[in-house]
C-alpha cells in the first residue's frame, strides 16, 4: 500500500512540474496581428501621397523634385532589391525628408507564402534599409500587390510591424494611365486622410507628369500633405520615435515632456533600462505628431550658421539643438550616413539664418550658482568628486529621478 501511495505521489509531482513548465508559454501574450490601415481616422483636411519602390527606381529623381519644388512631403515603401539596385537614390529619398515603409524584399504575394517566408522577407529588406541609411522601417509595412489575409496581418504583427499600410486612392500608374486620368481620379475621390498609391518605377510612366497637377489641385480644395507615420499621428493622438544609439528612456521622456513610466506603460517595456537601436517608441498624450523643438537662439531669417562638431555629439543632438531635421542636415552637408561624423567636423545648419552661436537653453541662474554640461564618460560620481559634493545634493538639486540617468549635453546645477 505505501508503495501505491508513493507511486502516485510520484507521478502527481511529475504532472504538476509539467504543468508549471508549460504556464509560462501558456500566459506568454501572443504579439497582436499587424492594423490593417486603408486610411487615416480624421476629419481634418490631409492627405498622404505614397509611391512604392521596386527594383527599378527610375522617377526617383523626378519625384523627388516635384516634391521639393512643391514643399510636400511623402512615403516611400522600399524593396530590398531597390536598396541592391539604386542605394544613391533610397539614400536621396531619407536626404530630402521623406518616410519609409517596407515593402519586402523581393515582392511576393505574401498570401501565397508561409509566415516563415513572409517575416524572411521583410528582416532582409529591413537590415539592407538599415545598413544603407541608419534607419528602421519598422512599424510600417506595405503588402506587394495590396495582398493580405489575416495570417498575413499575424505574421507582420510578429515581426514587429504593427501597421498594414494600404490604399484609399489607386491611381493605377503602372499601367501607364495618362497623366490626365491619374489627376482626375486622385482630385474627384480625395477625402480627409485618403492615401494615394502612386510607383517610383519607369513602368508608371506618366506619373511624374501627373503628380503637379495632383498636388495643386489638391492644395487648392484645401488639403496639406503629410506622411504615413504624420496621418497615424492624428489617429492615435500621439508620435512615434525611433530609438537612436545613445538613447534612454530618461532622455526621450524628457524630450518630450513625459515620464519614463508612461512611455513604458504604453510600449509594454518590462526593463526601462532594456531599449534598443531601430526601436519605435508610442509617445503617449502628445496630441500630435511635431517633434518638440529645442529653443534655439534667435536669428535673422538670411543667412545660415556653422557648428564645429564636439566630442560625443551626434546629428540627432545637433539637429535638436537647432530645431532643424536630421535630414535637413544629411542634405545640407551632403552626408551620405547620419552615423558617421567627426570631431572638428564644420556642418552648414539649413534655414537657421544669421551668424551666433547656439546656446544650450538652461534656467536662468545668478552668477553664484555654478553649472557643469555632462561629458561622455561622466557619472554623478565622478562629478560629485570634482566639485566637492555628494551625488545626493546633486540629485536634489538637479530633481534627478534615476542616478543612474543622466545623457551627454545634460546641464547640471552645482549646488
Amino acid at each position: 500500500m505505501k508503495s501505491l501511495t508513493r507511486k502516485w505521489t510520484a507521478m502527481l509531482t511529475v504532472m504538476m512540474l509539467m504543468l508549471i513548465a508549460a504556464y509560462p508559454a501558456a500566459e506568454a501574450k501572443a504579439a497582436e496581428a499587424s492594423q490593417l490601415v486603408s486610411k487615416g481616422n480624421t476629419t481634418e483636411k490631409v492627405i498622404a501621397l505614397t509611391f512604392d519602390d521596386g527594383d527599378d527606381g527610375g522617377n526617383i529623381a523626378a519625384l523627388l523634385q516635384i516634391l521639393s519644388d512643391n514643399g510636400v512631403k511623402a512615403t516611400f515603401f522600399l524593396t530590398g532589391k531597390a536598396v541592391e539596385s539604386h542605394p544613391q537614390k533610397i539614400k536621396d529619398i531619407i536626404a530630402k525628408g521623406h518616410a519609409i515603409g517596407n515593402h519586402t524584399y523581393s515582392h511576393p504575394y505574401f498570401t501565397q507564402i508561409t509566415a516563415e517566408q513572409m517575416k524572411a522577407e521583410v528582416e532582409k529588406a529591413d537590415a539592407l534599409i538599415r545598413n544603407l541609411t541608419g534607419l528602421t522601417t519598422k512599424p510600417y509595412f506595405r503588402p506587394p500587390y495590396g495582398a493580405y489575409n489575416a495570417g498575413v496581418l499575424q505574421a507582420m504583427g510578429e515581426a514587429g510591424y504593427t501597421k498594414t499600410v494600404t490604399w484609399t486612392i489607386d491611381t493605377i500608374d503602372w499601367e501607364g494611365r495618362s497623366a490626365a486620368e491619374m489627376t482626375q481620379k486622385v482630385l474627384g475621390n480625395a477625402v480627409p486622410g485618403a492615401i494615394i498609391l502612386m510607383h517610383a518605377g519607369s513602368g508608371a510612366v506618366n506619373t511624374p507628369a501627373a503628380l503637379p497637377g495632383i498636388i495643386s489641385g489638391l492644395k487648392t480644395a484645401g488639403y496639406r500633405f503629410v506622411t504615413i507615420p504624420e496621418l497615424l499621428g492624428f489617429s492615435t493622438n500621439s508620435v512615434q520615435y525611433v530609438v537612436k544609439a545613445g538613447d534612454t528612456l530618461y532622455r526621450i521622456a524628457r524630450l518630450y515632456g513625459v515620464t519614463v513610466q508612461q512611455i513604458a506603460a504604453a510600449n509594454n517595456i518590462a526593463n526601462i533600462n532594456l531599449i534598443y537601436t531601430g526601436q519605435v517608441l508610442q509617445i503617449p498624450g502628445t496630441g500630435g505628431t511635431t517633434p518638440p523643438v529645442t529653443p534655439t537662439t534667435p536669428t535673422t531669417p538670411s543667412a545660415e550658421i556653422k557648428c564645429t562638431v564636439k566630442a560625443g555629439d551626434t546629428l540627432y543632438r545637433i539637429a535638436k539643438l537647432y530645431g532643424v531635421t536630421v535630414q535637413q542636415l544629411a542634405a545640407a552637408n551632403k552626408i551620405a550616413n547620419i552615423n558617421l561624423i567627426f570631431v572638428g567636423q564644420v556642418l552648414t545648419i539649413p534655414g537657421t539664418g544669421g551668424t551666433v552661436t547656439p546656446v544650450t537653453p538652461v534656467t536662468p541662474t545668478t552668477p553664484a550658482v555654478t553649472k557643469y554640461t555632462v561629458k561622455a564618460g561622466d557619472t554623478l560620481y565622478k562629478i560629485s568628486l570634482v566639485y566637492k559634493v555628494t551625488v545626493q545634493q546633486l540629485v536634489t538639486s538637479n530633481k534627478i529621478v534615476n542616478p543612474n540617468l543622466i545623457f551627454v549635453g545634460q546641464v547640471l546645477i552645482i549646488p
